[in-house]
């Protein structure tokens, strides 16, 4: 398993995430950036080309040399400078009120003690920050909930970890963050994707 989720689950993911459904969906997170911009998750840089010109710096969190290693054409044609500055969100090497925006895409789902990550998150970032999320997690519908718990395990071994029924919203607010935008709703696509689709697309703030 520690070769199938260190060689293959990143270029899965890369592949799976790279879609134009979902590219639309990072448009829509990334507007807003600015300035130093801490992104956990970072994985091949699939964020990168929607940057808006007002960053100036991108801090990168990312556990995955494969992924890491896959976002260097991204980087090198980036206009901005991305620097890795560690492998765990859960402890962030960085100061307190040092960012003014933080951004994750697909990443709550797979860190082991994510509420101890989006306390890191709201740490780091200054007050009046912003964190920036679009995320995958729990449906509202029972039916679905109740399929999203059953094939969890299976998830998590084949997905790098991967929770499907974490409640994103609640587990920002928890951290004391203050969600000031948010969108929620399945992708496009067969009812028996429901499970793995539906998401949410938000910001929250650090508060002052």
């Amino acid at each position: 398993m520690g070769l199938w989720t260190e060689h293959v689950v990143p270029r899965l993911t890369d592949v799976s995430l790279a879609n134009d459904q979902v590219s639309r969906f990072r448009i829509v997170v990334c507007a807003g950036l600015h300035g130093r911009v801490l992104e956990i998750g970072f994985g091949s840089g699939l964020n990168l080309p929607h940057y808006p010109r007002e960053v100036t710096a991108v801090d990168a969190v990312e556990p995955s040399d494969v992924g890491w290693g896959r976002s260097e054409a991204r980087r090198r044609s980036a206009g901005v400078p991305v620097q890795r500055i560690g492998l765990d969100g859960e402890r962030l090497g960085a100061a307190d009120a040092s960012y003014d925006a933080a951004l994750a895409t697909f990443t709550l789902c797979t860190i082991p003690d994510v509420a101890g990550a989006l306390t890191e998150v709201r740490r780091v970032l200054r007050p009046g920050g912003a964190f920036h999320f679009l995320e995958h997690g729990l449906a509202p519908d029972p039916g679905v909930v109740r399929w999203q718990q059953r094939l969890d395990p299976l998830q998590q071994r084949l997905v790098g970890g991967c929770h499907l029924a974490r409640d994103v919203p609640a587990l920002v607010r928890a951290a004391g963050l203050e969600i000031t935008e948010l969108r929620r709703e399945y992708l496009l696509g067969p009812r028996v994707s429901r499970p793995w689709t539906y998401g949410y697309v938000g910001r929250a703030v650090r508060p002052a």
